[in-house]
């Protein structure tokens, strides 16, 4: 028989009063998630498509589920013990209980202009030991982490949870209510021939983004001396789930573009708890030049450039980088076609 959620995250807590709390709050999210995947699989019947008319703090707009999403995940937290919560869709920290163990960042919907298409969305969630204070807490880098995870609406809804330097895979079961562990312990296959970018914005890329992507599509003629396939969902969470079963590489550059220069995800509750899931499962996460989870932010919404997936595919990115000139370049210029992985 399979254990649900409470059954699995139960017994190492009585004598770690953090991991406890840390317990207490991925369940008050799991209660939450429910909610928000029956109100998901409604779609219209629901009554909330469309837009909410407002922004959220970086200028998106928000849609109505988005309100919805984020106001039952803040009100999931504020029964837990949470000292603040950092959310997509409010500008800064919401401080719940100053004496609480725990702050959360969340992304309460991700992806959720992909609703009207029925692509799998998700909930993004990182959870981090209280520091000197609450606001500083979220200016420490990815390591702080104690627990990350995602929710993700699809054909199931499941929870890819990390927590105890393991993640887990836990799947809604429709008939009891309840999440179910259905896979343990879960790694990122290792060598598979996916990579994963928006092509369309080749022309924005800078010179080591464009050759890796070369070097992918030249197949058994080039460098990397295999056949790849190209995939885009479009869907963080999709994404990620996608490379923990079949593994792979995601790109989601830096580009020249007006409000791309500094990469497109934040790093507080999208990178940082997707980096932490690809880490403790095998993988690797990176912006090209750092470890995801070595880097602190210096803004709430701070945005990045995410790379994660198999460690040898991220670690070849994070090899180019350091070897052809970072500059962004609109055309085809030598400079960029001649310089391959291994040049």
């Amino acid at each position: 028989m399979r254990p649900a959620l409470h059954a699995h995250l139960e017994w190492p807590t009585q004598h770690n009063p953090l991991r406890a709390a840390t317990v207490t709050v991925i369940e008050a999210l799991a209660g939450a998630a429910i909610e928000l995947s029956r109100i998901i699989a409604a779609g219209p019947l629901a009554g909330i498509g469309g837009e909410s008319g407002g922004v959220n703090p970086d200028g998106d707009r928000q849609k109505t589920i988005d309100i919805v999403a984020d106001r039952l995940m803040r009100e999931a937290l504020r029964a837990a013990p949470v000292a603040a919560v950092l959310s997509e869709e409010v500008e800064l920290p919401e401080t719940l209980d100053p004496d609480a163990p725990l702050c959360v960042a969340i992304d309460p919907l991700d992806g959720s202009a992909n609703l009207e298409n029925n692509i799998s969305i998700g909930t993004i969630f990182s959870i981090r030991p209280k520091g000197n204070d609450v606001i500083s807490t979220f200016f420490e880098p990815g390591t702080a982490q104690c627990a990350a995870g995602c929710f993700i609406y699809g054909p199931q809804t499941v929870l890819v949870l990390a927590l105890d330097q393991c993640v887990d895979c836990f799947t809604l079961d429709p008939r009891t209510g309840e999440f179910v562990l259905t896979a343990r312990d879960l790694r990122v296959p290792q060598g598979a021939s996916e990579f994963a970018i928006n092509a369309s914005n080749r022309r924005h890329w800078s010179g080591p983004v464009r050759n890796y992507i070369d070097d992918c599509l030249a197949g058994v003629n080039g460098e990397l001396g295999q056949d790849y396939n190209m995939r885009w969902i479009g869907s963080l969470v999709a994404e990620a789930y996608r490379i923990l079963m079949r593994g792979g590489v995601f790109l989601y550059p830096a580009d020249a573009r007006q409000g791309y220069r500094e990469g497109r995800l934040r790093l507080l509750y999208e990178a940082h708890p997707i980096a932490l899931i690809m880490e403790w499962a095998g993988g690797a996460a990176s912006s090209g030049r750092a470890r995801i989870l070595e880097l602190s932010a210096r803004t709430p919404h701070q945005r990045v450039p995410l790379i994660m997936g198999s460690a040898r595919a991220v670690r070849d990115v994070d090899a180019i980088h350091l070897t052809v000139e970072p500059l962004f370049e609109s055309s085809d210029a030598p400079l960029f076609a001649r310089r391959g992985l291994f040049r």
